[in-house]
């Protein structure tokens, strides 16, 4: 669902770092950087369903295909090429958008030394950063970076979108790294064309970030981040993931902004500036039947709070789904307050078999998003059913989006 979806609903009312091991600080479940070695991964994906609507009679059937595709080449000793990009086929497509998007994740070279110790990227790289499940405040790289929206899984929401064309430059050693990032400005605005590079999506602006990250001993792991764009204070962020137990790993994720608000954004207001932190937190207990049960609070100092959020969805109806909107473009939490609990259970009933599901809930106006699959893994075969669906009332953030349930059949072939 993308904010085009929204749009559509508008009648109705008047989205690399070392590698650390299990204390990975990037975002679970998403796989860690590919290996320098070269490799390639190819696979078709199909899809049909259907949507049950919430503001017209009925519903609709949904298709979709989709070719992905990963490769990193070794070009020399030294260099190696690195090539992800998604082609996406939608009907029926949201509003104002394509049926066809194709979305180039990354195009960059990278160069590493002798020792291996200092590595140099430059090109489409995809930054991502925080071990949050469904909400990341450092991840300073995320907004607007999502082209077409296949899956309101958080992860695959966050393995798909756009690189930045940034020049990367790491300085690694044993069990820790310190990076700095250099992103120009290179296009004014996003773009809708299908075979697009869609610069204007994330790289509208120039921006720097600086991170450093520690393993700091077996079982805590640490990063912190300055990050810095015209005409805003640096914004400072900090992660850390530790083992708990076992059978348990907690992770923290904060950051600090002090600019417009997510209102002001969304509404065009100038002349307000504030400040606000920015948090995820959370704790994943596994078992040893491979069921994995996460629960994470996340908060938005620079959201809506609960007061104003009650002024805006009774007194001005109109003005919600546009900060919502906004919201998804950012990829930001639209509510000052937030909860997610995330389950995948492996080997579900049968080896192969995986059951995987979320449900966030917006703790302003107590809506929810509910999501569920269950997928099976043949050698080069998936085969997957989906569930999902958005609860609330009248005016809350989940009720109101147009597809009120939407069922889903979709079929992956790997090619080896």
């Amino acid at each position: 669902m993308t904010s085009a979806a929204l749009v559509a609903a508008l009648p109705a009312w008047a989205a690399d770092e070392t590698d650390l091991g299990a204390l990975d600080l990037k975002s679970a479940p998403v796989d860690a950087a590919k290996s320098s070695a070269g490799s390639a991964k190819l696979f078709f994906e199909g899809g049909l369903g259907n949507a049950e609507q919430r503001y017209a009679n009925g519903s609709r059937n949904l298709r979709r295909a989709s070719v992905d595709l990963y490769l990193a080449s070794k070009l020399a000793p030294g260099w190696r090429l690195v090539l992800s990009d998604r082609l996406d086929h939608v009907r029926p497509a949201d509003g104002g958008m394509a049926d066809t998007l194709n979305s180039l994740r990354e195009a960059y070279v990278s160069w590493e030394s002798n020792g291996a110790d200092t590595v140099v990227d430059l090109g489409r790289i995809n930054l991502r950063f925080g071990p949050g499940y469904g909400y990341n405040p450092t991840d300073f790289f995320r907004d607007g970076a999502v082209r077409s929206v296949t899956s309101v899984n958080p992860f695959a929401l966050r393995e798909n979108r756009l690189g930045t064309v940034a020049l990367r430059a790491q300085q690694l050693w044993q069990g820790g790294s310190m990076a700095i990032a250099l992103s120009p400005k290179l296009a004014d605005e996003p773009s809708r064309q299908a075979l697009n590079l869609d610069l204007g999506a994330t790289n509208h602006r120039n921006r720097v970030l600086l991170t450093a990250s520690q393993q700091l001993s077996e079982r805590l792991s640490g990063q912190v981040l300055l990050y810095k764009e015209p005409g805003s204070d640096a914004q400072p962020g900090a992660s850390v993931t530790a083992l708990v137990s076992d059978a348990a790993v907690a992770h923290a994720e904060w950051s600090y902004a002090k600019g417009p608000s997510l209102a002001s954004q969304a509404w065009g207001t100038t002349g307000s500036t504030r400040s606000g932190h920015k948090l995820a937190t959370g704790l994943t207990y596994t078992t040893a039947g491979k069921l994995s049960i996460t629960g994470e609070l996340q908060f938005n100092g620079m959201a809506l709070d609960q007061a104003s959020w009650n002024r805006t969805s009774a007194g001005n109806p109109g003005a919600l789904p546009t900060y919502l909107i906004e919201a998804q473009r950012l990829q930001e939490l639209a509510s000052r307050r937030a909860y997610l609990a995330y389950v995948t259970q492996r080997d579900f009933g049968m080896k192969g078999m995986e059951l995987t599901g979320f449900v966030r809930v917006n703790a302003n106006d107590h809506s929810h998003l509910a999501w569920a699959e269950l997928r099976y893994h043949w050698s080069n075969v998936d085969l997957a059913l989906q569930w999902q669906q958005h609860a609330g009332r009248a005016f809350s953030e989940y009720g109101l989006y147009p597809d009120k349930r939407i069922v889903q059949l979709v079929a992956a072939y790997h090619f080896k």
